[in-house]
Formats: structure tokens, sequence, C-alpha cells
């Protein structure tokens, strides 16, 4: 995530996992299906990987069980303090999206769940050309991230949630960095990825990127 939203997630961090499972109403939507989207990244990944904004470590969780090697990078040392509590069988490194340790290895994927946003899109720009280097020919990123189709849906789901009373995550959504599938994609193929897309909730977007060629 960026380095701008890290006290807040210091903050946020004890609670993180009751958000997740529904206990704010404001937020109950975002996380709908929490499970399944965990899952839908876990599943399409393989071989070592590097997981940004680890948070509590639930996608981490997931990707162990797996058995496939982890390399977990958070900025936040409130989340690190959760993460340590569980005890995981991989490695925990304080950084973010754009700035962490060496990987020592050959990286093979790159997930990330509900962090990508909180950079702004010449910093995701940044990040897509820092990860084309590290991954091989074949490498994924694998994103499950809040998105907006079009212009048109992101004014759309605001006047929905203005609607509802959410002011919280009305507010949220106007100050972080989410953006738009249209501008997603065209990052994605300067880098040398082809990348789709696909729904999981009303506000989360699955994207998945293969290193190599580039969709036209």
């Amino acid at each position: 995530m960026g380095r701008e939203f890290v006290s807040l997630f210091d903050q946020w961090s004890e609670e993180y996992d009751r958000t997740v499972s529904g206990h704010d109403e404001q937020y109950r939507e975002v996380f709908e299906h929490y499970g399944d989207i965990l899952e839908a990244v876990a599943s399409r990944s393989f071989g070592t990987v590097v997981e940004f904004g680890a948070g509590t470590g639930n996608l981490s969780e997931q990707l162990l069980r797996r058995g496939l090697k982890v390399y977990g990078v958070e900025p936040s040392q409130g989340m690190r303090a959760q993460i340590q509590k569980r005890n995981l069988d991989f490695v925990l490194l304080d950084g973010d999206f754009l700035h962490f340790p060496p990987i020592p290895e050959q990286v093979n994927s790159i997930v990330s769940t509900y962090a990508f946003h909180h950079l702004t899109d010449e910093e995701k720009e940044q990040a897509l050309s820092i990860y084309s280097t590290l991954l091989g020919k074949g490498g994924k990123i694998v994103f499950a991230d809040i998105a907006f189709r079009d212009e048109q849906d992101r004014e759309k789901t605001e006047a929905y949630i203005a609607e509802k009373g959410h002011f919280d995550l009305l507010q949220d959504l106007q100050t972080e960095y989410s953006t738009t599938l249209d501008r997603l994609k065209s990052m994605f193929n300067r880098h040398g990825f082809s990348v789709s897309f696909g729904k999981l909730n009303r506000y989360v977007w699955l994207m998945e990127a293969a290193k190599g060629h580039t969709q036209s």
C-alpha cells in the first residue's frame, strides 16, 4: 500500500479481521464473499509468491496451505504484529508495493488483496514496471481489488453509497485511488502483461495478468 495509509492500518490492525467478516455494516458489501476472494487469488498463484499488503495474514495462510513458498510484504507495524501471532511459516518483510527488500530467488507469482488501490495511477505504473523485471516469462500477477468498470460506474457506485448513508465508505473511495478497468488494462499491457478481469462482488475485481505478451 502507499505509505501515506500506514498509520490508518496501524490503527485498524486489531479490528481488521472483524471488519472483513462483516462486522461493520458500512463495509459489509466491500468484503462480501471475502473467503471466496482469497481462494480466487490463492488458486491462481503458483511457485514462489510475493504478497504485497499482507495485512493480518489471511491470504498468506491460504497460499501456504497450497504448499507455496511465500514472501509477505507489509508496511504497517500493527499489521505485522497481527501476522506474527499466527506463527505462519513464511518470510515477513517490512516494505510496500514500491520499496521492499530484495527477493533472493525467482518469483513466479505476485499477489495482493484490497491494497493496490492505495497507489496513485502513477505509482501503479511504477509498481508494474518493477514486477515486469521481477517476474520471468509466464509469471503472474493476481490482484483482487476495488476498481470501477468505467467512470460512469464510479459515479453510480458513489451515488448508491451516499443513498445508503455510508459516508465513511464514500470518503474512503473518494480519497483513495481506485481506478477504472480500461486504465488498469493499459497499464498492464504497457509493461508486458496480458490481463483479464472478473467481478467478485459489487466493489472488487479479480485481476489476473500473465507476463510475456499483451492483448491488443
